[in-house]
């Protein structure tokens, strides 16, 4: 009997609704590829033309590796290594098509400008000398700063490992910005502002992480295609 039953088992890796799940994964796919023709037609590029002019204007490199959801702007400035690394994961797209419904209402926003915030972790390091930690949000063209550490280890600071972040937590993370005396954070944001941490870097940054997340999206719409195939 046990045979028999056997038998009635349908054939692994083809289920009834394969062909359907694969077939609604193709038109997402077309849809996607449809609107990145669309960006790539109106820029004149093969990239949006904010990334060409972020890329054309030389003073950041960035970090992109396909697969992950982080991202790393890196320059100097001096005998300073600068690194602003955000995260993708901050997007959240209902609230992000609400700002955006709000906005078409109103007629308030510029529809090119993402109003939602994003996360970064800032950090400024000098050789022998240490090292600036700055958690601050990206929104609205500004930069909210929230707290700025300093780590006598630069790798202490940067590294991404879990033995760092462990040690990290320990330690003293410093004030919060909003607490200190408003001439200091007035001249910590003119310090950050003469380093390239500014306007046009967080206006760029909610762009760029949009971007990412739909390239990221396309990618995974056909890895599980293919799996489903």
């Amino acid at each position: 009997q046990a045979r028999l039953l056997s038998t009635t088992r349908p054939v692994l890796g083809a289920g009834e609704h394969d062909q359907e799940l694969s077939s609604r994964l193709a038109q997402e796919i077309s849809y996607e590829q449809e609107t990145a023709a669309q960006i790539q037609r109106e820029s004149g590029g093969s990239e949006p033309a904010f990334l060409a002019e972020f890329r054309q204007a030389g003073v950041w490199k960035i970090e992109d590796v396909a697969g992950s959801d982080e991202i790393a702007l890196t320059r100097d400035f001096g005998n300073e290594h600068i690194r602003v690394l955000f995260s993708i994961g901050d997007i959240d797209t209902a609230d992000v098509q609400s700002d955006m419904d709000d906005a078409d209402a109103e007629g308030k926003e510029d529809e090119d400008t993402p109003s939602f915030p994003v996360r970064c972790a800032i950090t400024i390091s000098k050789p022998n000398q240490g090292a600036l930690t700055i958690d601050a949000q990206a929104v609205d063209g500004d930069f909210n700063i929230e707290n700025i550490s300093f780590y006598k280890d630069p790798k202490l600071a940067t590294e991404l490992t879990a033995e760092a972040d462990w040690a990290r937590r320990g330690l003293y993370i410093g004030p919060q910005f909003e607490t200190l005396d408003e001439a200091v954070q007035a001249q910590f944001e003119s310090f950050l502002e003469e380093r390239g941490i500014a306007t046009d870097l967080a206006l760029f940054i909610p762009n760029f992480a949009e971007y990412k997340e739909q390239r990221e999206y396309c990618s995974w719409l056909e890895n599980v295609k293919a799996f489903v195939d």
